[in-house]
């Protein structure tokens, strides 16, 4: 009987991520998500995430720092489904009325996705099932994403 050759571990390891920017009349933001994904086999996928941001304004500024689980899905070609879990510390400092306020805790979030996979790239839109209007470092539990794995 032949054998069948097994592939080597990091020949189906892809290494990515997502940045942004953003700098408009006073406002600064940043964020970079550095990602490693492991393929299973041709539909299924799973792997671990950094993640980092700063923002800035005349009367706020914050940090974040975390990590994030990552599982994907592709079910048919090219959609691909996403879940991952971020965990992120939050440090935030507020300029109210001459008054300065501090807040540091921990923040989860659960972000359950649709993407369109075309090469190295997915573009979609995920919703995070855990935003919370006071506590979330995103504006909204609905955003778009940019992916990029090589």
């Amino acid at each position: 009987m032949r054998e069948v050759p097994k592939r080597a571990f990091w020949e189906d390891v892809h290494f990515g991520g997502s940045l942004g920017l953003n700098v408009n009349n006073g406002y600064f933001s940043g964020y970079v998500a550095p990602k490693a994904i492991y393929d299973f086999n041709a539909f299924a996928s799973g792997g671990v995430g950094l993640l980092g941001s700063y923002n800035n304004t005349s009367r706020h500024s914050s940090y974040t720092i975390g990590g994030s689980l990552i599982g994907l899905l592709r079910p048919v070609n090219p959609l691909q489904l996403s879940a991952e879990f971020e965990e992120h510390y939050v440090s935030r400092d507020f300029k109210l009325d001459g008054a300065n306020k501090t807040d540091s805790y921990w923040y989860p979030g659960l972000f359950l996705g649709l993407g369109y996979v075309t090469g190295p790239v997915s573009i979609g839109l995920r919703y995070d099932v855990l935003h919370d209007d006071e506590k979330s470092i995103y504006a909204n539990a609905l955003m778009p994403f940019v992916t990029i794995y090589f």
